[in-house]
C-alpha cells in the first residue's frame, strides 16, 4: 500500500476529505450536464439505437459462398464413389 514514509492520521484524513470534495464536484457537474441535455423520447435506449433485427451483414465483407460450394462438391464426389 504505502511504500514511503508512514502517513499520519491527520494526512490521511485530509486526503479523504479532498477525495470526498472531488467526488461532490463531479456529481454536481454531472447533475448540471444531465439537466442541460435534451430530453430523450420515451422508450429510447441509446445502447441499442441503430440496431436492425434480422440477419446481419458479414463485417468482413467477404462472400463465403465459395466455401460452401467446395463442401458441396466434396459431398457429391463421396456419394458417387469418387475422391476429389
Amino acid at each position: 500500500m504505502n511504500q514511503g514514509r508512514p502517513r499520519s492520521k491527520r494526512e490521511r484524513e485530509r486526503a479523504r476529505q479532498d477525495r470526498q470534495k472531488q467526488k461532490m464536484q463531479k456529481r454536481d457537474e454531472a447533475r448540471v450536464r444531465r439537466a442541460q441535455s435534451p430530453e430523450r423520447p420515451p422508450g429510447f435506449d441509446p445502447d441499442i439505437a441503430g440496431i436492425v433485427p434480422g440477419p446481419q451483414a458479414n463485417p468482413w465483407g467477404e462472400d463465403l459462398s465459395d466455401l460452401y460450394a467446395d463442401d458441396d462438391s466434396e459431398s457429391d464426389a463421396e456419394e458417387s464413389g469418387e475422391k476429389a
